[in-house]
């Protein structure tokens, strides 16, 4: 189930269209995950965005996040290993910026669960176009 929430005092002009849009953001980036296109991940970022990896890897920079995607994404899922990315809550912090919160399911080649991320995008719209601009992606534990 997808909510959102947003200041009432400065809400998106259209706030189904702009949750649709961040939607297709997040499945652009499954997209490009699933079929290992490291230019096609790399441009859902802005230039300056910041990306802290599931691994702990943090980098800074549409050029940083390139060099890194292009070591990791490739050969990523040709033993058939997937990921699903489910966008669960979306928060309008201004009318341009959202924080929107994924839930990240990883399978195995045979299509068993095998791990789960809860990675949190902050997106600005620019020109029209939402853009993953400071991203934090973490484990999901199985300890409770």
């Amino acid at each position: 189930m997808t909510s959102s929430t947003h200041d009432p005092s400065r809400p998106p002009a259209d706030p189904e269209g702009e949750t649709a849009a961040l939607h297709a953001l997040v499945a652009a980036v499954e997209r490009a995950q699933r079929e290992e296109h490291v230019d096609g991940f790399v441009a859902l970022f802005r230039a300056d965005a910041q990306w802290t990896t599931s691994g702990g890897v943090r980098l800074y920079g549409r050029r940083a996040i390139a060099e890194f995607t292009a070591k990791a994404l490739p050969g990523w899922t040709a033993d058939g290993s997937s990921a699903t990315y489910e966008v669960e809550h979306v928060t309008f912090v201004r009318p341009d910026v959202a924080a929107v919160k994924v839930r990240q399911r990883y399978f195995a080649p045979d299509g068993t669960p095998d791990g789960e991320g809860t990675p949190l995008y902050v997106t600005a719209k620019e020109d029209g176009r939402w853009l993953l601009t400071a991203c934090q992606n973490t484990a999901v534990s199985t300890e409770s």
